[in-house]
C-alpha cells in the first residue's frame, strides 16, 4: 500500500510517499522561515497562502522522486490538527479533493501522533511499549505509548512549551527568527554556571512542566543594571541547561514510574544536541534505550504523516467516508483511542 502524506499544520509544507513494503520512497519539505522572518514569527494568513502556492508543486516533485504516479497512490493521509486553522484547511481541502478524484481512502491524522511514531521509521525502531517525550514549539508532553492509538498522558506543560520558551528567550536576548535553533547554537560557545536560573517544577513530584518563569528570569537578567551583553552566550548556555535538566529529569521519572525501559524523543526540540547528550548519558547508566527520529524528520514533515496514516489504515482505521473537510486546531493527543475511531477528533 502506498500512502501520500500531506503536512500543513504551521509553516512547513511537507509531502511524502510511504510504501508499506519498501518504506519511504520520497519526501519534500518547504520551510517558510524567510517569509516570516521579517515579522519575528509565523503570520497565519501568509502561511496559508504559501501552502496553497506550494502544495501542488511539492506533490508533483515528491511523486517524481518516488517514481510514482497518482494512479499508484492507494490512500492519502493529511494533518487534521492540531495547528493553525487556515493552514490545516489548505492541506485538508487538497487531500480530500484529491482522494475524491482518485477514489482512494483519505485519513485525517493527528500531528503529534505523526511525531510520536516517526522514530519507528529509523533503521533500529523502538518496540511497544515506551514513554514518549514530545517536545516542540507548541507542545511539551510525556506520554505512555502501548500501541498505535493507545496513548496515556503522563504530564504536560502548564504554560509555555519548551520550544516556545526557546524562541521567546532568543528574542529577549536579541536573536533573530527562528530563535530556538539560534539560541542552541549560541549556547555551544557559552559557559554555563554564570547565571543562577531556576529549574521550574523540577521537584514538583509530578510529570508536568512550566517554562514561563524561566523565560521571566532571563528577562530580569537582561533588563537589570548589571547586564553585560558580552555574556549573552553564557546566558544562552545557562538557559539551555535549565530546560534540558528539567526535560531529562521528568523523562527519567516517567520511565521509572511506568516501569518501561524505552524512551522516544520526538518534535523539533528533540534535535537539540545538549538534550540528546544528557538523555543518552542517563540512559546508559540505567541500561535504558533512547530513540530519536532521523534528523531530517525531527521538524514537521509529510513522511511522519504518511507513516502514521499507513499504520492506522493497516490496523483497520475507518476513513473519512464522505470526503468532508474537517480540521481540529485544538486536538488533545490523549483523546485518540484505538485505530477503529470513526474519524479525526473522535
Amino acid at each position: 500500500m502506498r500512502v501520500l502524506g500531506i503536512e500543513t499544520s504551521c509553516d512547513e509544507t511537507g509531502v511524502a510517499v510511504f510504501d508499506t513494503d519498501a518504506g519511504l520512497l520520497g519526501h519534500r519539505v518547504h520551510s517558510q522561515i524567510d517569509l516570516h522572518a521579517a515579522y519575528g514569527g509565523v503570520v497565519p494568513e501568509l502561511a496559508s497562502r504559501d501552502h496553497i502556492r506550494l502544495l501542488p508543486v511539492l506533490v508533483r516533485q515528491t511523486l517524481e522522486a518516488a517514481d510514482c504516479g497518482l494512479p499508484q497512490i492507494d490512500a492519502i493521509a493529511y494533518t487534521a490538527g492540531p495547528g493553525l486553522a487556515g493552514a490545516l484547511l489548505v492541506g485538508a481541502s487538497y487531500a480530500e479533493s484529491l482522494g475524491l478524484a482518485l477514489d482512494v481512502p483519505v485519513l485525517p491524522v493527528h500531528h503529534l501522533e505523526g511525531h510520536l511514531l516517526s522514530p519507528l521509521l529509523a533503521q533500529d525502531p523502538p518496540q511497544f511499549p515506551f514513554v514518549a517525550l514530545l517536545v516542540s514549539g507548541g507542545h511539551t508532553q510525556l506520554m505512555e505509548v502501548t500501541g498505535v492509538g493507545e496513548y496515556a498522558l503522563l504530564g504536560e506543560s502548564l504554560d509555555d512549551a519548551a520550544g516556545e520558551a526557546f524562541d521567546k528567550t532568543a528574542k529577549l536576548i536579541g536573536l533573530g527568527y527562528p530563535g530556538g535553533p539560534q539560541l542552541a547554537r549560541l549556547a555551544e560557545s557559552g559557559k554555563p554556571g554564570c547565571f543562577a536560573l531556576p529549574r521550574p517544577m523540577l521537584r514538583s513530584g509530578d510529570l508536568d512542566f512550566s517554562f514561563s518563569g524561566l523565560k521571566t528570569a532571563v528577562l530580569n537578567v537582561v533588563s537589570g543594571d548589571a547586564w553585560n551583553p558580552a555574556h549573552v552566550a553564557d546566558l544562552a548556555a545557562d538557559f539551555q541547561e535549565a530546560v534540558v535538566e528539567v526535560l531529562c529529569a521528568k523523562a527519567l521519572k516517567a520511565l521509572e514510574q511506568t516501569g518501561h525501559s524505552r524512551l522516544v524523543v520526538a518534535g523539533g526540540v528533540g534535535a537539540n544536541r545538549r538534550l540528546r547528550e544528557r538523555l543518552d548519558s542517563a540512559a546508559r547508566r540505567r541500561k535504558w534505550r533512547v530513540y530519536y527520529p532521523e534528523p531530517e524528520l525531527c521538524t514537521d514533515n509529510g513522511a511522519m504523516i504518511a507513516f502514521a496514516g499507513a499504520l492506522r489504515l493497516k490496523a483497520g482505521q475507518v476513513v473519512n467516508p464522505d470526503f468532508a473537510v474537517r480540521v481540529y486546531p485544538r486536538w488533545p493527543l490523549a483523546a485518540l483511542r484505538s485505530p477503529n475511531a470513526l474519524a479525526a477528533g473522535a
